[in-house]
Parts: C-alpha cells; sequence; structure tokens
C-alpha cells in the first residue's frame, strides 16, 4: 500500500505541474494579444460603429412594428442582447486572419518550435478574444442607457453577462481558428468569414424569436451556439427579459461547444505550417 503510494505521488506532481505549465504559458499568450489590442485599440472603437447604427437606426425603426411578439418588453429591449451578441461573433469571427498573417511573418513556426503546450496557444487567444468582447459590452451598455433601454444592474447580472460575452467570444474565436488551420490563406479566409457571419447572426434569435421562424430554420437555430449566447444575455442583461432555457443549460451548451473547438483547434494548429 505505501509502495503504491509513493509511486502516485510522482504522478500527481507531474499532473499538477504540467497544468501549472498550461496555465503559465495561456497566460503568456494572451497577454502578448492583449498587448496588440491596447497599442492599437482603433478596431474596437471602429466596431462600435455597427452596434450603434443597429441600435439606433435598425431598432428604432422596427420597434414601431408591432407584428414581433416579444413579450413583456419593448422591441429595442428584445434586440439589444442580440445587438450585443452579433458584435461579439463579427469581431471574434474574422480572430483567424490575425493567425495566419502570424503565419506568413513566422511567429507561428517560432511558438511550434517551443515546448509550450499547443492548448496554450488556442486558449491564450480565446481568453484575449474574451477581452475584446467586454470592451464591446461596455459600449453597449453605454449606448442602452443612453437610449433609456431598462437594463438589469444587479452585480450578479453583470457579471453573467460579461462571462457569458468572454465564452462567447472564446467560441467564434476558435471557430475562426479552426478555419484558418484549415483554409491557411487569408483571401480565402475572407470569403468563408463573410459566408459565416451573416447565416449565423439570422438563423439566431438575435432579432427575432424562434417561434416566428420556419421549423426548418428553428432546428438550425437549436444547434447555432450564437442562439444560446443571446437567450442567456436576454435573461441576464433586460427588464423583463427572459430566457427560453434556463441559464444553466445556456451556458452548459456553450461551455460544451468551446471543449470541443477548443480540443480540434489544438489539433489543427500545428497544421498551419505545412
Amino acid at each position: 500500500m505505501t509502495s503504491a503510494r509513493l509511486d502516485a505521488q510522482p504522478a500527481a506532481w507531474a499532473e499538477s505541474s504540467a497544468l501549472a505549465g498550461l496555465f503559465t504559458q495561456t497566460a503568456a499568450i494572451a497577454e502578448v494579444e492583449l498587448k496588440k489590442v491596447l497599442r492599437d485599440p482603433t478596431e474596437l472603437f471602429t466596431r462600435a460603429v455597427q452596434p450603434v447604427l443597429w441600435l439606433v437606426v435598425f431598432g428604432q425603426v422596427f420597434s414601431r412594428v408591432r407584428g414581433i411578439p416579444t413579450g413583456n418588453v419593448s422591441y429595442l429591449a428584445f434586440m439589444t442582447p442580440g445587438i450585443l451578441a452579433q458584435s461579439v461573433l463579427f469581431a471574434a469571427i474574422f480572430y483567424g486572419i490575425a493567425i495566419i498573417w502570424e503565419r506568413d511573418l513566422g511567429i507561428v513556426h517560432k511558438l511550434l518550435v517551443s515546448p509550450a503546450n499547443r492548448a496554450s496557444f488556442v486558449l491564450g487567444k480565446a481568453i484575449s478574444s474574451g477581452f475584446r468582447g467586454g470592451i464591446q459590452t461596455v459600449i453597449i451598455y453605454l449606448i442602452a442607457l443612453a437610449l433609456g433601454i431598462g437594463i438589469r444592474w444587479s452585480p450578479l447580472n453583470i457579471v453573467g453577462v460579461f462571462f457569458g460575452v468572454a465564452l462567447g467570444s472564446a467560441i467564434f474565436a476558435t471557430f475562426s481558428l479552426i478555419i484558418a488551420c484549415v483554409v491557411k490563406s487569408r483571401e480565402r479566409f475572407m470569403g468563408i468569414g463573410q459566408l459565416m457571419t451573416m447565416p449565423l447572426f439570422f438563423a439566431s434569435n438575435a432579432i427575432y424569436p424562434l417561434s416566428l421562424m420556419p421549423r426548418w430554420l428553428r432546428v438550425i437555430a437549436l444547434i447555432n451556439p450564437l442562439t444560446y449566447l443571446v437567450d442567456a444575455l436576454r435573461g441576464l442583461m433586460i427588464q423583463g427579459g427572459e430566457s427560453i432555457h434556463s441559464l444553466p443549460a445556456d451556458f452548459g451548451v456553450m461551455a460544451v461547444i468551446f471543449v470541443i473547438l477548443a480540443t480540434i483547434a489544438s489539433r489543427l494548429y500545428p497544421t498551419l505550417v505545412r
């Protein structure tokens, strides 16, 4: 018994050391990515224009349409979480083009010859994407406040919104990384990225409820991770807003999707240099 315990201790120490190493390497990659954002924040401000247009122009017009069932909230309030999710999607889905750029500059080659865990490259970039999504969240909150939209200001709700946005950003950034690993070309990536964004957005409950969709589109929406992000944000963010699914279900589905995508991306990342 004593010998078995002694044999198990080195294995436990090795596992603990590997996890600590993965955490440290992931933090280092995330730090590098965040420095890029802080040095050139113009992208974040330019992306703030789109949600302003959607909420101020599109939202104001469609709030006059009475045929869209939004429950006890106005249409403008109903679509606010959807526009936040859209901003997250549009910012993260093109994250892969930066990976291709790094491949062309030889940065990916240098990373791959390092002893760092390949998963740390993916997780670090996912975390930095979550930070970008957090900035988008602040922008949407400010716009909603200016438009007089009823927001739930409970600290727990706000933390939940930021966590949901970070998880959603990580999902779409990782998905973008997978596309980049497959196509390996900026031109092809831009075409596929543009092809994917609008179907993901419109095949969700971002700007209309699932009940208005035909059955075939509703099936697609139920496998769309953006649907679960919007559903969680709507329940957490808006006064009177309700989630169709429970919050644990929304976050659980997104977490499972992220784990699957991160696993695939970690395996595909080394193929960038081939």
